[in-house]
């Protein structure tokens, strides 16, 4: 019997109480696909997902090497991530 780890995906509350997807929609698929190796459908649903794993990778390197600059990059880094999630949803919601 094969396990579909699509089965165990959190529901949207919003969505399901709303009618209406939220910032976070997409983001659990995106990143299955992106652990399949489907870079472009990962980026289709959730174009944030890539800056978020800079993020990450950034918060992660920073724990061993403090970089001197830290509290700037994670900064904009964090407004980057921001622009990106609010932007890439407005769009969704208007097409």
């Amino acid at each position: 019997m094969f396990i579909q780890t699509e089965d165990y995906l959190i529901p949207c509350f919003n969505k399901k109480l709303f009618g209406v997807e939220c910032l976070g929609c997409g983001f659990q698929r995106s990143v299955l696909h992106l652990l399949k190796g489907e870079f472009a459908e990962a980026f289709h649903l959730y174009p944030a997902i890539y800056t978020l794993l800079l993020f990450l990778i950034f918060i992660i390197l920073n724990l061993k090497f403090k970089f001197k600059h830290r509290k700037k990059i994670i900064q904009v880094l964090a407004i980057v991530n921001i622009l990106v999630i609010v932007i890439s949803y407005i769009i969704k919601m208007n097409s």
